[in-house]
């Protein structure tokens, strides 16, 4: 019985990449380190693969999906204000291609890492969307080592060699920051996400820069992880200051929510007593009372164009260029109103 003859998959699995990696190394197209082409010409000398008229059509060959691998607490994944109706917008555009999408829920670290490596070495996808991004992040060069296409959600802070889907945070969170100094707010607080997060830093800039061009400073700043619990946690620290915050603004809706509860349950009324403002516009935001001043992001259209950018890279585009969405935008609801010493009515 003669041995089989090794495949496009064997190299990949050898070589550690996806077998679209080993397809552009064996093909001789450009897009991948030199160093990880070696790795591959290696791994295929090493098997003794050798080209046929079926490898070569092996080689282009395609998982017909493409990858997400999100570092959440599963537990509380199902009431994110953003993965849902990203994943969504995601799914609208793969549905007409005759794609999946493959999901992977992690926690960061090692698993993670492991979790990207088993999706190109098993060739389960053709490429990735690179979420949450993080200072320097590791996941970027590992990608590279991997030669997995990615896109990445908003630009990274380093260098990269993946097209991004931008939609800019700033704008929205300073006005919100605006909308409650002109309405007379000088003790304002904020309750940020995780500072490893980029676009969590990047709202916690913009609110500060905001602040100090009105010549004002926040009353405190605290850092949470975008959780309810964290949420309502960092609120009743912020209201036993000796003097507590007129006005809190929250980096996501599931925290001003739980912050709104527990400035309720500690006897305040909002916004009479304090205003409350999120960022998302998830779908409670309009309905919880009173209704939520907040920024509206687009996480379906964010999906919809990561999908378009990504398959553009798989289906073998050269210099796919960023894709920029709006800004986010500022919605104004009845949780804002005049600091108590002014006491004008809160808006319609």
């Amino acid at each position: 019985m003669s041995k089989q003859r090794p495949t496009i998959a064997d190299v990949a699995h050898r070589a550690g990449v996806s077998k679209g990696a080993v397809s552009f190394a064996l093909n001789g197209r450009p897009g991948l380190a030199q160093a990880t082409v070696d790795k591959i010409l290696a791994a295929a000398d090493e098997l003794g693969w050798r080209p046929s008229n079926r490898g070569r059509s092996l080689s282009v060959s395609k998982a017909f999906a493409l990858g997400l691998v999100i570092t959440r607490d599963p537990a509380v994944l199902s009431s994110d204000p953003f993965f849902p109706a990203f994943i969504a917008g995601v799914e609208s555009v793969l549905s007409s291609r005759g794609q999946a999408l493959v999901l992977q829920v992690v926690m960061a670290g090692e698993e993670e890492e492991a979790g990207y490596r088993r999706l190109a070495q098993d060739a389960r996808v053709d490429g990735v969307f690179l979420s949450d991004l993080r200072h320097d992040d590791p996941r970027i060069p590992l990608l590279e080592e991997l030669g997995l296409p990615a896109v990445t959600l908003n630009r990274p802070d380093g260098t990269s060699p993946f097209p991004a889907v931008i939609l800019d945070d700033r704008p929205g969170t300073a006005a919100v920051v605006e909308h409650l100094v002109e309405l007379g707010h000088t003790r304002i607080a904020h309750v940020g996400g995780p500072p490893a997060f980029v676009h969590a830093t990047a709202r916690s800039t913009a609110l500060l820069s905001t602040l100090a061009a009105a010549g004002l400073e926040p009353v405190a700043v605290e850092t949470s992880d975008f959780t309810a619990a964290g949420g309502i946690e960092a609120t009743r620290r912020l209201l036993t200051l000796p003097q507590p915050p007129t006005a809190i603004v929250y980096a996501n809706d599931r925290m001003a929510i739980a912050g709104l509860g527990a400035a309720q349950a500690a006897g305040l009324t909002v916004p009479d007593d304090l205003s409350i403002a999120g960022f998302d516009d998830s779908e409670l935001a309009e309905y919880v009372h009173p209704g939520l001043t907040t920024v509206r992001a687009d996480p379906f259209a964010f999906g919809e164009a990561a999908a378009r950018t990504l398959n553009l890279v798989v289906d073998g585009a050269t210099d796919v260029p960023d894709a920029e969405l709006p800004p986010a935008q500022l919605v104004v609801r009845r949780s804002t109103g005049a600091p108590p010493s002014l006491g004008s009515p809160s808006p319609a």
